[in-house]
């Protein structure tokens, strides 16, 4: 029996500036398929078959960075599809992976070769997890984390700017 499943997951609130929407795609079947850009890069957490882009010559690894395209592409798999996919606004992934997302451009980059050990931690829990809702929180929390820093940066900038005005 064919059997396919796409979701959409809205991200919390906190994330919402950065992160556009996850998406878990499942599928027992071959899969060609024309995708058309939308500007915006990804991480990619392939559970059983990776996709193979032939405009690349690449098949994706089983976590992929994909970096913002400029062209169409196909996608191919020999079915048995799981995918989860964090959709970031342009530009924002960056900050997640503290690398510029321009270094990402069209291409298609083994996560693994960013030797980030929370984000290969974060793949490892993906992997061994069979529910895709669980899957998007272990995402979510380990977005927070990525940023959280960052965003205590911020909110001293903000608050001794609001606090310089005053005088």
């Amino acid at each position: 029996m064919i059997q396919e499943k796409f979701k959409f997951y809205k991200p919390c609130k906190l994330l919402q500036p950065y992160v556009r929407y996850y998406w878990v795609f499942k599928s027992n079947q071959f899969l060609n398929t024309l995708t058309f850009p939308i500007g915006c890069p990804q991480i990619i957490f392939h559970k059983q078959a990776p996709l193979y882009i032939p405009e690349l010559n690449a098949a994706q690894d089983e976590l992929t960075i994909s970096g913002q395209v400029n062209f169409s592409s196909h996608l191919y798999a020999d079915g048995n599809i799981e995918m989860i996919v964090v959709v970031f606004h342009p530009h924002a992934m960056s900050m997640f992976l503290n690398i510029p997302t321009s270094l990402f451009y069209n291409q298609e980059v083994s996560g693994y070769s960013l030797e980030n050990k929370s984000l290969n931690e974060l793949a490892t829990r993906i992997f061994d997890c069979e529910n895709n809702s669980i899957c998007i929180s272990y995402i979510e929390k380990w977005l927070v984390s990525q940023i959280a820093d960052n965003l205590v940066t911020i909110q001293r900038i903000e608050y001794n700017q609001v606090g310089q005005q005053q005088f």
